[in-house]
């Protein structure tokens, strides 16, 4: 399933600072991509820079980007090393053999803190490619949050055959 953001404000904008001269609180969805945004700063591959955030609750559970497994050399230091797979409609996909997406990133976080995700939703810079969806459906994120659309048509069969919501917000002021 398919979602746009509300066609009105996108962050959920509390209302507070709506009085003259107050400044406007952040809603939760604007609070948690900017978050996502701000991590994918940390991201190493050259191709992108993608930050992740799991949330329940309102609550940050675990964060990622992607880049190379720890200690491990990083794209931006030797370079991205490229593979390329054909997908049933003909489309040649390219991905970073060095780097790990952001959204498992978040979720080994996660499980090595011991952090349970189950029922969590997640804030993605960009949609998902269809092997990180494959992970989130199997670890029970309920709803994917992203900013920039990626490849949603890969995607759009999992997503129905899931019940995952896939819903797009912006982490710009409304």
């Amino acid at each position: 399933m398919h979602e746009e953001g509300n066609s009105g404000c996108c962050c959920g904008a509390s209302g507070a600072g709506d009085q003259p001269g107050q400044e406007r609180r952040l809603g939760w969805h604007e609070y948690f991509m900017s978050v996502a945004h701000l991590i994918s700063r940390r991201a190493t591959c050259t191709r992108g820079h993608i930050g992740a955030v799991i949330v329940r609750d309102n609550n940050i559970l675990s964060t990622g980007y992607n880049g190379a497994p720890s200690g491990l050399p990083h794209c931006n230091e030797i370079n991205c090393k490229i593979y390329r797979s054909t997908h049933p409609d003909g489309t040649v996909e390219e991905n970073c053999v060095n780097a790990i997406h952001a959204e498992i990133n978040a979720i080994a976080q996660a499980a090595k803190h011991g952090v349970s995700i189950k029922d969590a939703d997640i804030y993605i810079t960009a949609s998902p490619c269809i092997h990180c969806l494959k992970v989130l459906i199997n670890v029970g994120i309920k709803t994917i949050y992203y900013d920039k659309p990626y490849k949603i048509e890969h995607i759009a069969e999992l997503l129905r055959l899931s019940g995952i919501r896939l819903v797009q917000v912006s982490a710009e002021s409304c």
